[in-house]
């Protein structure tokens, strides 16, 4: 049974409450807490605070979500090619930047293919799959700051 002394503390007066006691605690009746102070040494100049500023960059959101549901999907084909798990699957890199690089589907898949070559499964399938989500994909550039303009 709460204390009926005490005054009721529901969120809103509870804020009050604690807002009231940061106030008494900090009140000039209260000594004074010790400070420490830095001082420059003799003979050096004092340097003038800069203003740190933020730095904003600005992602493709969507962009980097297909990014990511391409790598997913990869992960899951290479696992079904292979016959493994995901930490069994060996370590190829199907960069998606450089298959946009290359300037025909001919070369994304001989590319691919070069990749795969420890694959003895059929994966005809799977690159033809792999170069339908590609096209169309942008190049993920580095990300630039906010207001930067792309040439």
């Amino acid at each position: 049974m709460p204390d009926p002394s005490l005054p009721l503390r529901t969120p809103c007066n509870l804020k009050l409450f604690l807002l009231g006691t940061m106030a008494a605690v900090t009140s000039p009746e209260t000594t004074p807490q010790p400070r420490v102070y830095f001082q420059t040494p003799p003979g050096t100049e004092e340097e003038v605070p800069q203003k740190q500023g933020r730095v904003t960059v600005k992602y493709d959101r969507k962009e980097l979500r297909r990014r990511l549901n391409l790598e997913e999907w990869i992960v899951s084909q290479l696992m079904n090619l292979y016959d493994c798990e995901e930490d069994e699957v060996p370590e190829l890199e199907i960069d998606v930047d450089e298959l946009l690089d290359l300037p025909s589907d001919v070369e994304r898949t001989i590319r691919v293919k070069m990749l795969l070559v420890d694959c003895y499964k059929p994966n005809d399938d799977f690159i033809a799959a792999l170069l339908e989500k590609v096209r169309g994909m942008q190049k993920l550039n580095t990300p630039q700051k906010k207001g930067e303009l792309t040439p």
